[in-house]
């Protein structure tokens, strides 16, 4: 049998899908032990959760519904489980299942979220193209030992239709880099954020440092809300020439592909290069190299304070220094940094 979602709420891989139907049956699937329905009808959610944990016959559970999430959760921390959560819009690659064997090793349960968030779409052409592959998603986080997976409709994240009226004013943090040619990103990625760390309620978030600009922005939105959450970043997770992984790397052409490690490459000589020359220097001389491979259209290339985003004079002006750069290798835009200077670890940015 091929993986996938049955009738029956099950995939091969044995994840237990939660699914009430319209008279309140809940309908239990279970691979390997055979393809069974267990029909509850007055069975209270504590009971059932209870049982859940106990047994511990599943691989994974995926839930598509806030409520159901949210009574599971209760339930687990009234167990005095603490919660580590990813947030993801799916497509995912071992840079994403790196996430979630931290959020294993450091909590008691891990729970990840596909989603793909309308609102950080600048363009309604990219959230069409966005690639949708949830079958294997589900396989590889089962894979990784995930415990549980919320995948809701944007109906779900947003009711009627209402986004989150709260605005965060991130200053210059949202309007360098990516926030000048990504107008209005970070705004749609600190509302869904925001939103599922509300519906999640989870001990400590986990984000890749692969989007940087991002790290910092959800690190001061949880300073802004005085939020208890703590964030954890996790390093990059690269190809074996260097590329970084990346959903968008499927696109990248047969010609495109291995030149895509140049960006790397780059921001590797940009490391050997902080002894001797200023970071201005090493930014032109970084660009430079960058601009003069064809397939190539750079944005930016420059080194900024990993706190503040802002541009650094000499090195000796900041603890944490980071090169962030942005590439259109073909018709692909990839990202991709690196820290320079470091005095302090990745999840005391929020502090």
């Amino acid at each position: 049998m091929k993986s996938g979602i049955l009738k029956s709420g099950i995939l091969e891989f044995g994840i237990l899908e939660f699914g009430i139907l319209e008279f309140g049956i809940w309908n239990l699937g279970i691979w390997n032990l055979g393809i069974w329905n267990l029909e509850i009808w007055n069975l209270e959610f504590e009971i059932f959760y209870t049982l859940i944990l106990l047994l511990k016959i599943f691989t994974m559970i995926l839930f598509k519904r806030v409520v159901d999430l949210q009574k599971y959760i209760k339930s687990l921390k009234s167990k005095g489980l603490n919660i580590g959560f990813a947030p993801t819009m799916g497509a995912l690659h071992a840079g994403h299942t790196s996430l979630v064997e931290l959020a294993k090793k450091s909590c008691d349960v891990a729970v990840v979220s596909i989603f793909i968030n309308p609102t950080q779409f600048n363009d309604p052409k990219d959230l069409n193209k966005y690639p949708r592959t949830p079958e294997r998603d589900l396989e590889l986080l089962a894979e990784a030992g995930c415990d549980v997976v919320f995948m809701p409709d944007v109906s779900e994240v947003y009711p009627n239709g209402n986004t989150p009226s709260v605005k965060y004013d991130f200053g210059k943090l949202e309007r360098v880099l990516e926030g000048e040619f990504r107008p209005g990103h970070f705004d749609g990625m600190a509302q869904v954020v925001s939103r599922l760390l509300d519906i999640v309620q989870p001990t400590q978030l986990f984000m890749g440092q692969k989007d940087f600009q991002q790290l910092a922005i959800v690190a001061r939105m949880l300073e802004l809300q005085k939020s208890k959450i703590e964030l954890i970043s996790c390093p990059i997770i690269r190809e074996k020439d260097g590329l970084a992984m990346s959903s968008r790397n499927v696109r990248l052409t047969e010609t495109d592909r291995p030149l895509a490690a140049l960006i790397h490459q780059t921001l590797e000589e940009a490391v050997e290069k902080v002894e001797d020359y200023t970071p201005s220097d090493i930014a032109r001389i970084c660009s430079t190299k960058l601009k003069l491979e064809p397939r190539f259209k750079l944005e930016y290339f420059d080194i900024v304070d990993g706190r503040t985003l802002l541009p650094i004079r000499i090195f000796e002006d900041t603890d944490f220094a980071v090169a962030l750069t942005a590439v259109w290798v073909g018709d692909v835009r990839l990202i991709d940094n690196i820290i320079l200077k470091q005095s302090v670890i990745l999840s005391d940015l929020e502090e």
